[in-house]
């Protein structure tokens, strides 16, 4: 019997002989471990049972085992009408438990490779080497062109040499009447994979000038701000007496605070977090980096969740899913968040990308988004603005009376700074030489003193 936490698991039931069975008790800790239910401990252990068995007829060793092996054992079971709902992906657990402990050099089942993931293996080394893209940015691409080449094998075969521009064109049209809010980014990834076959020789001429131009209107969808009152209402649906209630108030908290991307609170790890400063480190789009001030509400329902709410595991993420087994949330699980406490609002359909949109509400112009807002702090300390910046002076207009137009105000001639008028409402000139009556604010001049430019 294996305690984790409050839940106990007993594997005393399940027999297990042959080369697995010394693993059986470490397996199943470390299930319980990730937040496996003890239903779901229970059943893998009986597969590792059997497969052990299976290798035991057959006189094979622990370390033998691997992906075909486990396809093997599976064939022989469906045909004898046993474990029919058991595909390879159910033995990954085990799979990755033994690799972990270097028992076998198993490797991740990735099903059998064709000439379609040929291609797109050289086209992804291709983004990744020449390009320099993003891991991130590779791997959509080639998602997103695999359904072309999948096309064509069906069709002719992976003969890439007779393409025609009909072909690429025909695949443009049926991509935008299927998928219409992708067809930009999936015309881009066909640009490449294009440009990538005639740079390795594959096609005599380059077929990048027939792909079609995907026509967008821009800003129709973007995203419309949320009020004030309404982010504190889908914030204020998160129930803090329970652990996912204080993981989704945090959530809400870092979206509509620091106006973060889904996928940037997604990644936030452990390490990023620095306490004793403040700050926080986010990773945005591609491998750009910011350092940002951890607001004190933010901190707050941050560490209400990392010390009452988060699994005790290894992972190094900080959100991660409620359920086992723990792992990180994805962007989608946090937009899912977000459209969950919109929901119980009553704001119907909200995505967390309109919190980001949201944060600018605070305030008038890009200068007060609560994100720059808060990073002035740290600015400062690099970088003092200047206190006369040229569009803060004033050009002398028409004067209110008779339309005269006032004559330019003639600046005083330096003079020595005085310690007893340089004081904060003093009528000496400040050390820098600024007219009396000026006080700087938030690093800007403000407003002259004379009365004919006052108005």
């Amino acid at each position: 019997m294996i305690r984790e936490g409050l839940s106990l698991v007993d594997v005393s039931s399940v027999a297990v002989s042959g080369p697995l069975a010394p693993f059986v008790l470490g397996f199943a800790g470390e299930l319980a471990g990730r937040g496996y239910a003890a239903r779901t401990v229970e059943h893998h252990c009986r597969l590792l049972g059997q497969v052990s068995r299976w290798l035991e007829d057959r006189d094979q060793r622990a370390s033998a085992l691997s992906v075909d092996l486990v396809r093997d054992f599976l064939a022989e079971c469906h045909a004898a009408g046993r474990y029919a709902s058991v595909r390879v992906g159910s033995f990954e657990p085990l799979l990755a438990y033994l690799r972990a402990l270097g028992v076998t050099d198993a490797q991740k089942s990735a099903g059998p490779v064709g000439a379609v993931d040929a291609v797109l293996a050289r086209f992804a080394n291709y983004l990744a080497g020449e390009q320099g893209l993003a891991e991130s940015t590779v791997t959509l691409r080639v998602k997103l062109v695999r359904p072309f080449l999948t096309k064509l094998a069906a069709r002719d075969g992976v003969d890439l040499g007779s393409l025609t521009a009909e072909e690429v064109a025909e695949f443009v049209v049926r991509e935008s009447r299927l998928r219409p809010a992708s067809l930009p980014p999936t015309v881009t990834a066909l640009r490449s994979l294009l440009r990538f076959l005639h740079v390795d020789g594959v096609i005599a001429a380059g077929l990048v000038d027939a792909v079609p131009t995907a026509r967008t209107r821009r800003l129709v969808g973007l995203p419309k701000a949320l009020a004030g009152a309404q982010v504190a209402a889908m914030v204020a649906t998160c129930d803090e007496a329970t652990a996912v209630g204080r993981r989704d108030r945090a959530i809400l908290t870092l979206l509509s605070r620091l106006g973060l991307r889904a996928a940037e609170v997604a990644a936030l790890r452990l390490d990023d977090i620095d306490w004793r400063r403040g700050e926080i480190s986010i990773v945005g789009k591609g491998t750009s980096h910011e350092r940002l001030p951890l607001p004190a509400d933010a901190g707050s329902v941050l560490v209400a969740y990392l010390r009452d709410g988060r699994p005790s595991t290894d992972l190094r993420e900080v959100f991660l899913c409620a359920r086992g087994p723990y792992r990180p949330m994805s962007p989608d699980t946090v937009s899912s968040v977000t459209a969950t406490a919109a929901r119980k609002a009553g704001l119907g359909v909200v995505g967390a990308h309109r919190l980001r949109h949201s944060a600018y509400r605070f305030g008038r112009g890009h200068r007060h988004h609560p994100r720059l807002q808060a990073a002035r702090p740290l600015l400062a300390a690099h970088h003092r603005p200047a206190l006369h910046p040229p569009s803060a002076q004033r050009r002398p207009g028409r004067g209110r009376e008779g339309g005269q137009r006032s004559p330019a105000p003639r600046r005083a001639p330096p003079r020595p700074p005085d310690a007893h008028n340089d004081q904060r409402g003093g009528r000496g000139p400040s050390a820098r030489g600024k007219p009396a009556g000026q006080q700087p604010e938030d690093g800007w001049a403000v407003r002259d003193s004379n009365p004919e430019l006052a108005g």
